[in-house]
């Protein structure tokens, strides 16, 4: 990933906020040098540097059988950037832009296909995510008919090596630019543009004083 220095967060709570956002990754893997994609949910854990990701894919699913290197990808909110926003518009020329934050993490990915583990994987999963929609649903390990469903799955692990955290949010224009972007996205009826005011208003220097 291109990560000019600007825009590199080091802080990992940052990563743990992109996660408990949206626990939803985009994994890649490569296969005989093709690039192969998944969009799928996580159970995500840190503990101080080291991030485990947990999952399952269907099992026809060709990545399921690719054990090994792995790029998984948090995505943040993001918003499109209007050069019309910015006060120095015409004196510096400005043009289009998007601010966003992701994070990139790569590792390595080992499978499982254990009915334990895989019933686990699933009631953890559906707990954490009935519990936004209100919901009640579990998985009955007793059932008979819910225990053959995981036989159609492949659990993952994914152990993370290298995270790499990019929040591109105008850091590299003068305040006044900034100021005056996170104020036009506030404004936007687009959750993830407030989403991205919020953070760029993290970042800003905090004034004293009118200094």
């Amino acid at each position: 990933m291109y990560l000019p220095r600007a825009f590199a967060e080091h802080d990992l709570e940052a990563l743990d906020r992109l996660a408990e956002r949206d626990r939803f990754i985009t994994l890649v893997t490569v296969r005989e040098g093709e690039p192969v994609v998944s969009h799928l949910p996580v159970l995500y854990r840190r503990d101080g540097a080291q991030v485990e990701l947990i999952g399952h894919w269907a099992r026809p699913n060709p990545q399921a059988t690719h054990a090994g290197p792995a790029l998984a990808i948090f995505h943040g909110p993001h918003a499109y950037v209007s050069p019309g926003w910015y006060p120095d518009k015409e004196e510096a020329a400005r043009v289009p832009t998007w601010n966003y934050a992701v994070a990139h993490l790569r590792g390595t990915l080992s499978t499982f296909d254990d009915e334990r583990a895989l019933a686990d994987v699933v009631d953890r999963l559906s707990a954490d995510h009935e519990a936004t929609v209100g919901g009640d649903w579990r998985f009955e390990f007793e059932r008979d008919d819910h225990r053959r469903q995981l036989r159609g799955i492949v659990g993952f692990r994914f152990a993370a090596e290298s995270i790499a955290l990019k929040f591109k949010l105008s850091q590299n224009h003068p305040m006044g630019n900034r100021e005056a972007v996170a104020r036009q996205l506030e404004a936007q009826s687009r959750e993830a543009s407030r989403e991205t005011a919020a953070l760029m208003r993290e970042r800003m220097p905090f004034e004293r004083n009118g200094e």
